[in-house]
């Protein structure tokens, strides 16, 4: 059994960050969580939802509607320009284009991206593609926010603004975020810090 003793609960707002050393399991706790993965045992709940009840189609739905994701890699999509990338989860979820402009545009704003609404992605900085990766995650205002290693290909001042812009929308959003970070400053950014080892989850 890769993951024991795990138990966890996050509230709207509460930004949380897991630390702990490589093959302990941190990936598979956020595929848990993300719903990707089902536990042998116990529960993984989102809203009052069982994840492990739920359909591929249905989870494929509730991973859309209430979930966002940056990654270390960023994922931006290479052949569609920043305002599209950004606006992607809205257009997943079927909101029309009008309406779509003024959230995306609010988004870019808030990163700092207001003006590379038309570059493509080739034409942005490391710091830049997270930073749009933060706006595609918060667009659609998900209940639960999920950031595996989003630092881990940035210079420390890249790192370090990714960061901050990565804390600040998850709270003005009101989403639940969850950091997992082999880092001990990116983790001191979150309101509080767990380590999963050994020992299951427990407090830094």
């Amino acid at each position: 059994m890769v993951l024991q003793d795990v138990d966890l609960q996050l509230s709207g707002g509460e930004y949380l960050a897991i630390m702990g050393e490589s093959g302990v399991g941190k990936s598979t706790l956020l595929n848990l969580i993300a719903g990707l993965d089902r536990p042998d045992s116990g529960s993984v709940t989102l809203d009052g939802q069982d994840l492990a009840q739920l359909s591929d189609d249905a989870l494929t739905r509730l991973r859309r509607s209430q979930m966002g994701f940056v990654f270390q890699a960023f994922h931006v999509l290479p052949y569609l320009s920043v305002y599209q990338n950004v606006a992607l989860p809205l257009a997943l979820l079927r909101m029309e284009p009008r309406k779509q402009a003024p959230r995306v545009q609010q988004m870019l704003d808030a990163v700092g991206l207001g003006e590379r609404a038309g570059s493509m992605p080739r034409e942005l900085s490391g710091g830049e593609l997270q930073r749009v990766a933060i706006a595609r995650a918060l667009v659609h205002g998900p209940k639960l926010l999920l950031a595996d290693e989003p630092t881990g290909n940035l210079d420390p001042d890249s790192a370090a603004q990714v960061l901050r812009l990565l804390r600040e929308q998850a709270k003005s959003s009101g989403a639940a975020g969850i950091l997992v970070t082999h880092s001990r400053p990116a983790a001191e950014t979150a309101d509080r810090i767990l380590v999963l080892g050994g020992q299951g989850l427990h407090e830094a």
